[in-house]
């Protein structure tokens, strides 16, 4: 059966939320790499990729764009290294009703399940896990692939295609993120935007930025999947 929807998830505030260890272990790395972690506390972490993440805070601490550029991929590499020694499973919490939709639309054989996220990939590995999440996102789009995450979109369509065979297009792409980023990055696909108001991003913000369904949270597994589908439940 043809695969009518892509639902292209994204990760903190949407599915999950680690607690703020991933902040901490990416200071931690800043510091050791570039001496700073910059204006980190208050930083609106929302929508970004990490590796924009890095180099606004870096930026605002005054270093030069050379350094910044040389040594991210060292901080990367301890940011990783860092989360991975310090996360631990009751850090992380699914957000309400996460795991009920992921299981109906898992069941649903005309829907197709992938990641758009700023989180580089292992990173996002790392927090799935403690959830089992894992395997229900056999693909996706990730901030180690680009730091302009209004590229990722169209990236995970790709994907979805050499994945399932289908090529998606317009409102058959649905892109579900807590975030005003979340709700612009598939406008150039025509891809249709649910919007969920379960991170820092308040509702009326939110609102504002034009999604196709805004909802408080995905606790009503039916209304989520009709802002989903577009249809009705």
């Amino acid at each position: 059966m043809s695969r009518r929807w892509l639902v292209l998830f994204d990760i903190d505030g949407t599915l999950l939320t680690a607690g703020g260890v991933s902040a901490r272990a990416l200071g931690v790395a800043l510091v050791e790499v570039f001496g700073t972690r910059g204006p980190a506390d208050g930083y609106d972490y929302s929508g970004k990729t990490d590796p924009q993440i890095v180099r606004e805070l870096m930026r605002a601490a005054g270093v030069a764009e050379s350094v910044i550029e040389a040594r991210r991929a060292e901080a990367f590499g301890r940011y990783r290294s860092h989360l991975a020694a310090s996360l631990r499973p009751e850090h992380v919490r699914a957000k309400p009703g996460v795991h009920a939709l992921l299981e109906a639309l898992e069941a649903d054989p005309r829907v197709a399940l992938g990641l758009l996220t700023g989180n580089l990939e292992p990173c996002a590995r790392l927090k799935l896990e403690p959830l089992g999440l894992n395997g229900r996102f056999p693909f996706g789009a990730f901030g180690s692939d680009h730091e302009d995450r209004c590229r990722l979109a169209a990236l995970a369509v790709e994907r979805a295609h050499a994945r399932t065979g289908t090529r998606y297009e317009g409102q058959s792409i649905v892109i579900v993120g807590d975030a005003v980023a979340d709700v612009e990055c598939g406008r150039s696909l025509g891809a249709r935007a649910v919007a969920v108001a379960t991170g820092r991003t308040s509702a009326s913000t939110l609102a504002a930025a034009g999604p196709d369904a805004l909802l408080p949270d995905v606790a009503d597994t039916r209304a989520a999947l009709a802002a989903i589908r577009g249809v009705p439940g």
